[in-house]
């Protein structure tokens, strides 16, 4: 178990211990969705590249917000926030991305597969915070989930296309 602060957070120390840890497991994947979007945004080649180069960029930056946030609640309810490389490998959910992905569809179907995970792994947090009674986690999560589905309708755009 991760070391733990005293706080004057009413929470049970159970909740907040476990709220922790769910923070801390959707922060790595968070932080490995980031380090894909920023790889797509260097990599993208094709047609629509400037759009995709935007593109990916808002999804990097809009995951670092989320990474913010979670952290932050971590640290909030007493616990530590694992942003190391050691954390993210151990913890995350998403697939390995591709070194070999280089078309503007390639890119898009990978962004678009790791957003839906994390998206799917944000709502069983909400689930997860409001069994455990922890109504801001959850509201944290329900936010998340909301920017995960934005982004992934903006990112899937681009596959529907050529439909």
């Amino acid at each position: 178990m991760a070391r733990s602060f005293p706080t004057k957070n009413d929470l049970p120390a159970k909740t907040r211990s476990a709220m922790t840890g769910l923070l801390n497991d959707l922060l790595a994947s968070a932080i490995d969705l980031r380090l894909q979007t920023k790889q797509a945004h260097w990599n993208v080649k094709g047609p629509n590249f400037i759009a995709l180069h935007q593109l990916f960029d808002t999804v990097y930056t809009n995951t670092g917000l989320w990474m913010d946030d979670m952290a932050e609640r971590a640290v909030q309810l007493g616990g530590v926030a694992d942003g190391t490389l050691a954390g993210v490998r151990q913890r995350t959910k998403l697939k390995a991305y591709g070194l070999n992905t280089v078309s503007g569809d390639q890119h898009v179907a990978a962004i678009a597969s790791a957003l839906s995970t994390f998206g799917k792994m944000a709502r069983e947090a909400i689930d997860a915070a409001t069994k455990a009674n922890d109504a801001d986690t959850a509201d944290l999560f329900t936010g998340i989930s909301r920017g995960v589905d934005k982004d992934l309708w903006m990112v899937e755009a681009h596959l529907h296309a050529k439909r």
